[in-house]
């Protein structure tokens, strides 16, 4: 009765979590590390541990957060005021989003960009609900809410520009959090990296339950007639027993290969550059307009920004422009909050990961399943499974859970 896990991201641990509650589990990481896109490491280059995406979480995601109940790591999380401050480097204006509380939060004046009417942010994000296109064919208007919104939005939740990212998709994100006032939209940090609090502690406990995880071992094709019966990996097959399950949270254009199907393909780059820089007087979340970079995130004295969609957010091809570039954009903000900073770059890493979401346009999003899969003895999990979330860790959680449950019940 073992349970095999194909990926050792988020959505595979947390698979591989609940099935070790009942059962031994195996599981086939093809990196050199646990945690996928979703882990800290220390860099030598800065001195610090930093993770290797940055990711926001909001207290809209409850099963993230009952996940680090879980299995321990909550106590490395810190939830903080439902405000997010933008900065336009263009202009240099500024201003702070704040959800009101109550179900009735997101009508209040705050909770929008300045100069912006609550009746046209209605009207659009209706129009994106139930539009079955882009965000940038849902909504024809590029005034101020285009610029200052849905731009930002589509960029920071789906990866994508406006011309690609699904309207209903993104709609539906923003009511499961925003829409819903303070509550719901707090930003929740990890002060020691998403490592420490979502994924270290999990290998702790799935090896304390004697769980097998097999680094540097990736799966290169799976057999089986009316179920899974062998999973070939690069040091041999592994043959699964008459009781046994397995599940597949490997990123989807790995899955589709593996399974033979349709899946989202793979999306587009997202990069981040850290700068170590003490006494910036930036807040632990900002967003940028105006520049390259998209977001901002402060973490002690290490700033990192953000790029969405770098393919198309013009970031120079080679790392010492694209750092120059990136910096230009910290230090106007770190000046932009009375901080005195320096002409010359400070000590920075520069991380591209590519493919770091599926495509999330409206074509590749109708290809998505799960956790069914042509074998009742294996679960489809990872972000990309359909679970009506973008690529995000809710998504990653929730694809997990799923899987794990429909191999219990089958």
């Amino acid at each position: 009765m073992r349970a095999y896990v194909i990926g050792a991201g988020l959505s595979g641990l947390v698979a591989a979590e609940a099935l070790s509650r009942t059962r031994p589990v195996t599981l086939l990481e093809a990196s050199p590390k646990a945690g996928g896109r979703c882990r800290s490491y220390r860099d030598e280059r800065l001195g610090r541990v930093i993770d290797n995406g940055n990711h926001l979480i909001l207290s809209a995601n409850a099963r993230v957060l009952a996940w680090a109940e879980r299995i321990g790591g909550a106590d490395g999380l810190r939830t903080g005021d439902a405000a997010f401050p933008f900065l336009d480097l263009a202009s240099g204006d500024r201003w702070t989003i704040r959800p009101g509380r109550g179900p009735l939060g997101a009508a209040a004046a705050e909770a929008r960009p300045p100069g912006t009417s609550l009746a046209r942010l209605g009207l659009q994000i209706a129009r994106a609900l139930g539009h079955p296109g882009t965000v940038a064919q849902a909504i024809p208007d590029r005034g101020p809410l285009w610029r200052a919104f849905w731009d930002p939005m589509t960029r920071a939740v789906l990866n994508e520009d406006p011309q690609d990212g699904s309207a209903r998709l993104l709609a539906r994100t923003m009511l499961r959090s925003f829409a819903r006032g303070a509550r719901h939209s707090r930003p929740v940090l990890a002060p020691d990296g998403l490592g420490p609090a979502l994924i270290d502690p999990a290998l702790d406990l799935l090896a304390a339950r004697g769980a097998d995880l097999r680094l540097r071992t990736p799966v290169t094709a799976l057999h089986g007639a009316d179920r899974l019966a062998r999973i070939e990996t690069r040091d041999g097959p592994v043959d699964l027993g008459p009781t046994d399950v397995a599940v597949l949270a490997t990123p989807s254009h790995h899955a589709a290969q593996l399974l033979g199907h349709d899946a989202p393909p793979a999306g587009k780059t997202i990069a981040n550059a850290h700068f170590l820089l003490p006494d910036s007087g930036l807040p632990p979340i900002l967003a940028l307009l105006g520049g390259t970079s998209h977001w901002l995130f402060r973490r002690g004295d290490v700033v990192s920004v953000t790029v969405s969609a770098a393919e198309s957010a013009g970031l120079p091809a080679t790392r010492e422009a694209a750092l120059e570039t990136l910096w230009r954009d910290v230090a106007a903000a770190a000046r932009a909050h009375g901080a005195a900073v320096p002409d010359a770059m400070p000590t920075a890493r520069l991380i591209k990961e590519k493919n770091a979401t599926f495509d999330q346009s409206p074509q590749a999003i109708r290809t998505r399943t799960g956790p069914g899969t042509k074998w009742p003895n294996l679960a489809l999990a990872g972000d990309h499974a359909a679970t009506g979330l973008p690529a995000t860790l809710e998504g990653a959680v929730l694809a997990g859970e799923r899987a794990a449950a429909r191999l219990e019940r089958a």
